[in-house]
């Protein structure tokens, strides 16, 4: 099986790790700061707080606005969960928005209409890896007074006008899950322009506490203050030594990532049903997943059965994601219904994620192409001139 996504870790990576296995700090160590330092200086942010994973940093951010119980934060349907999950741990209010029914990215238009009184923060979301407008949507936040975070867990590496993901927001989140752009096995971060909002998240991620152990030791105390209420959602040494190394090798990756996109671009001249989701202007897209939305009339195939069919060939496929608004949490508890956000409901019936990752190699983007086109012409999907 080719899988939709997978991490590549080389010898480089394990010496990292291991050189901190062998050292005093596995964690609370020095190299979480060293990765935090590295990341904010390379998406140009002012600070970096690293976290145990991406709902965790999710989490912190929602902390470090201060959300309250009955504020609302408008955000996309299409993506996953955890993004509306972190909205309602600290008791505020998920108000979804529609997405663009091009880009499928949170639509600056059904923003402004969802806005209300109550209204703490834009969520934007960087489906597949391309950043939203933040341009429009930064307009909309300043004019309503609103906080303006960008879940980037899939955007690592991407830019908008030659601004790169993590300088585009209040508060940026991202991930290094596996599948993820980098990985520190499961692992998170917020980068943030705002220094008030760094620190409440360093007290949020280790349960609310004014030091930390390198601070105390530095000043040989024992003494601590918790002030707050917060979590353990601290990062390792050798996570973070991980990340480090990993760190210095994105821009390739992501290079290569777009390489595979565009091989996959060019061969759907010869399938008619099978569309890319168009990028935007001024975007560098980060492909964190590669997305096509097949026209089932033109196929005369449903999107199940071609999902079922790829498998079956060994092409891992997935699909990304079900409308967070049709969970059953939500609508139990938040009264969502079908028709709420018709164009992200639109898109659920036909997106399909196709394998994309650094070390997939050009003869198997070449065989998820051919098998494709296979299983359509088996299936009488596509006229005999195209097979």
């Amino acid at each position: 099986m080719i899988p939709y996504g997978r991490h590549s870790i080389d010898d480089d990576d394990i010496a990292a790790v291991v050189d901190v296995l062998h050292s005093d700090w596995l964690t609370t160590g020095t190299k979480i700061l060293e990765f935090e330092q590295a990341m904010a200086r390379m998406v140009h942010a002012q600070d970096a707080v690293a976290v145990s994973n991406g709902t965790a940093a999710l989490h912190c951010a929602m902390h470090a606005i201060g959300l309250q119980a009955g504020d609302e934060v408008i955000l996309p349907p299409l993506t996953f969960v955890a993004t509306a999950n972190a909205v309602v741990m600290c008791g505020g209010v998920p108000v979804f928005a529609d997405v663009d029914p091009q880009t499928l990215l949170l639509d600056p238009h059904d923003v402004e209409e969802k806005v209300t009184s109550r209204t703490k923060a834009i969520l934007a979301v960087d489906y597949a890896g391309q950043p939203c407008d933040y341009d429009a949507l930064r307009g909309i936040a300043d004019a309503f007074g609103l906080v303006l975070i960008a879940d980037a867990c899939h955007a690592l590496g991407a830019s908008l006008r030659g601004r790169p993901v993590g300088s585009l927001a209040d508060l940026t989140i991202l991930s290094f899950h596996p599948v993820k752009a980098l990985t520190t096995g499961e692992g998170g971060m917020v980068v943030t322009m705002q220094a008030e909002y760094a620190k409440r998240m360093r007290m949020f991620r280790n349960h609310g506490i004014t030091t930390d152990h390198q601070q105390r030791l530095a000043k040989q105390t024992w003494e601590y203050q918790m002030t707050d209420l917060g979590m353990n959602y601290r990062l390792t040494d050798f996570q973070c030594a991980l990340g480090l190394s990993q760190l210095r090798k994105l821009p390739g990756w992501i290079t290569r990532r777009q390489a595979i996109a565009s091989r996959y671009d060019q061969a759907w001249n010869t399938i008619p049903g099978i569309h890319p989701v168009p990028v935007g202007s001024g975007v560098s897209h980060a492909y964190h997943l590669y997305v096509i939305r097949v026209d089932q009339e033109k196929l005369g195939v449903d999107r199940a059965t071609l999902f079922s069919l790829l498998r079956e060939q060994g092409v891992g496929v997935q699909v990304h994601y079900i409308p967070v608004h049709l969970q059953p949490f939500y609508r139990e508890q938040f009264g969502t219904e079908p028709g709420l956000c018709p164009h992200a409901e639109a898109a659920y019936e036909d997106i399909l994620s196709l394998p994309i990752y650094p070390a997939l190699k050009n003869e198997e983007v070449d065989e998820v192409i051919a098998t494709l086109k296979d299983v359509a012409a088996s299936h009488d999907l596509i006229s005999t001139a195209v097979s």
